[in-house]
């Protein structure tokens, strides 16, 4: 089957090498050559990947042969310019010939462009979600999601997040034991859940600066267990509580308690990932305190049950031991 994947100027090395090469490994793994893959750009001049990169499309989409399976838009630097008239027509009319199209990152603005994006839901990098809303209002654009399937519309976030969707087409076509080899080929998750969140409280937290704030942070993550209500914490702060709230929801970006939440589910992923413990064990560990307490969390936050999470994601089969930081927290 053909895949199509245009390429704007300044695209990403990441998103384009990635897309190829879940397709070659699952072209390796079923011996036979079953899926085509072809890099088309603006012209049949060699595109300059943003990281020096410089790659020699195999069409311009005018040459470009009709009717290919899936085809997909990879993203640029930024929100990628306009490569013109003539290419946003090509995309809005090539899109409804195949059986699926989409975008990787920043590549679902140039949908959006082509009118292929109206009362759909998309994902886009987080950095560039509120944009994409602003210009396509018609679309429902979920932000911080690793990847989204609306019909046969599916569309992926940052960079790395080609090489989910591509493993999604992948176990759509040859099954999840072709998916699966494709994953461990490329030393990557099989699947992370398409409604995951792009971005760990953690890495969202740390604009923060080392101040007050900083420090209630880290005794949240190294204390997940224990009593962390706005009170405890505002202490911590030398605040008042309702002063700790105001400052720590403009500067954090959430709430304390919401931050309190990501973090537990952050600190039982940590376990589920690498550690033997039971349910119940991370439940008391990470603070949820009981399994149907986590288990809600899980659901709301992330998408899927801890056990369906650990099923994905488990990463060590030898009970190998952990820690969130430098000293033995005992989460381990």
């Amino acid at each position: 089957m053909r895949i199509v994947i245009f390429v704007p100027q300044d695209v990403h090395s990441l998103e384009l090498a990635g897309l190829m090469d879940v397709f070659a490994e699952a072209n390796a793994r079923a011996e036979t050559s079953v899926y085509d893959v072809a890099v088309v750009a603006e012209d049949d001049q060699t595109v300059r990947c943003a990281s020096g990169l410089r790659v020699l499309p195999d069409f311009a989409f005018e040459t470009c042969p009709a009717g290919p399976d899936t085809l997909l838009v990879a993203g640029s630097v930024g929100v990628p310019r306009s490569p013109g008239i003539k290419v946003i027509d090509w995309l809005t009319r090539m899109a409804p010939q195949t059986r699926r199209y989409g975008s990787v990152c920043t590549g679902a603005f140039l949908l959006g462009e082509a009118g292929l994006l109206k009362g759909r839901s998309v994902t886009t990098h987080w950095q560039f979600a509120s944009l994409l809303t602003e210009r396509f209002p018609e679309a429902r654009v979920e932000g911080d999601r690793v990847f989204v399937r609306d019909g046969s519309m599916i569309t992926a976030a940052g960079s790395s997040a080609a090489i989910d969707l591509g493993l999604s087409l992948v176990e759509e076509d040859l099954g999840r034991e072709v998916a699966l080899y494709v994953a461990r080929r490329l030393v990557v998750f099989l699947k992370r859940p398409g409604d995951q969140s792009q971005f760990s409280v953690h890495l969202a937290a740390q604009a923060v600066d080392r101040s007050r704030l900083y420090n209630v942070q880290q005794y949240v993550l190294n204390h997940p267990a224990e009593d962390l209500s706005v009170t405890t914490l505002a202490k911590i702060a030398a605040m008042s509580a309702r002063n700790f709230t105001r400052v720590f929801s403009q500067e954090v970006g959430i709430s304390p308690s919401d931050y309190v939440d990501l973090t537990r589910i952050d600190v039982a992923r940590f376990l589920l990932e690498g550690s033997r413990l039971s349910i119940a064990s991370i439940a008391e560990k990470s603070g949820f305190g009981s399994e149907r307490a986590m288990r809600r969390a899980f659901l709301s936050h992330v998408g899927v049950t801890p056990s369906d999470y650990r099923d994905r994601f488990r990463t060590s089969g030898d009970g190998a031991r952990l820690s969130l930081s430098d000293n033995d927290r005992g989460l381990s």
